[in-house]
């Protein structure tokens, strides 16, 4: 039978290996480290400089790359020039007999100041023409006499219609209260013929046109005188389409004309003019 050995607590406490403290096993912790606190309140300087900064950056970033590079521009060009060449697209070929096109510079020329004064000038007599005839116009229209006889008016037929409102010829075939007609008649009043026949009618008077730029052809054709100086009786003719009839002559040179139709009045006028106005005189037909 065996022996068993009776230890003691304080014996088997005395033989037995020390074990760590759990204090000793466990690793020692590590420190935190220390993060320094930022503050997140921004003064409103930060705030503006931060909102302008962000789109900048935005557009930076959306600049094209040969922005910045000096040789983009040719590496550009050198890679749209292949891509047409692999798209397969057509190219164009000079002919070596085109001619190329020179600007001829010879037919232009500035304008000077002396010619802007001229056309300047031009332009003042032109405004000074048409006032000139408005108001000659006006005056027409004042001296004019419709429906009545005017004194000094022997006219027959200053009642008539005019062509325009529908009147036809007269006896003497010029449309009524014409220019024309009232010279033809007095024509053949100072001929002694007042009534029909007439002596002097369109058909042997100015056959050629019944207008009064005819009548000094009409005069040249018959052989009938015409001058430069006037003489009573004569026909004062006009270049602008007008003929008139001389009333009388002053001592001054100048002329008393009595005419029908002066700018357009279709009525009985009376004017004095300056001889040298009326380009030419047709005395009265033979």
């Amino acid at each position: 039978m065996a022996e068993v050995a009776i230890v003691s607590p304080a014996t088997r406490r005395a033989i037995a290996p020390s074990a760590p403290s759990a204090a000793a096993a466990r690793p020692a912790p590590r420190p935190e480290p220390r993060v320094a606190r930022v503050s997140r309140r921004r003064g409103p300087l930060k705030l503006a400089v931060t909102l302008l900064a962000i789109p900048g950056l935005f557009l930076t970033a959306g600049l094209p790359a040969y922005a910045f590079s000096p040789d983009a521009g040719a590496n550009q060009s050198a890679a749209s020039t292949r891509s047409l060449a692999e798209a397969g697209a057509q190219g164009v070929t000079v002919a070596a007999g085109a001619s190329a096109v020179t600007v001829a510079r010879d037919g232009f020329t500035a304008t000077t100041k002396d010619e802007l004064a001229q056309k300047e000038a031009e332009a003042q007599r032109a405004l000074a023409a048409q006032k000139a005839a408005e108001s000659a116009r006006a005056m027409a229209a004042s001296f004019a006499v419709y429906g009545v006889r005017a004194q000094g008016d022997d006219y027959p037929w200053y009642d008539r219609g005019t062509e325009a409102q529908g009147g036809g010829l007269s006896p003497l075939s010029y449309y009524y209260r014409e220019c024309v007609d009232f010279v033809a008649w007095r024509l053949n009043r100072d001929a002694g013929s007042t009534s029909a026949p007439f002596k002097w009618t369109w058909s042997n008077l100015t056959p050629s046109g019944g207008n009064a730029s005819n009548w000094a052809n009409a005069w040249a054709g018959h052989g009938w005188a015409t001058s430069k100086t006037p003489v009573v009786g004569a026909v004062a003719w006009f270049n602008y389409n007008h003929v008139a009839y001389v009333q009388s002559v002053g001592s001054d040179g100048s002329v008393v004309l009595e005419e029908y139709n002066w700018m357009g009045s279709h009525a009985y006028h009376k004017r004095t003019v300056a001889a040298s106005e009326v380009p030419l005189f047709l005395y009265p037909p033979n």
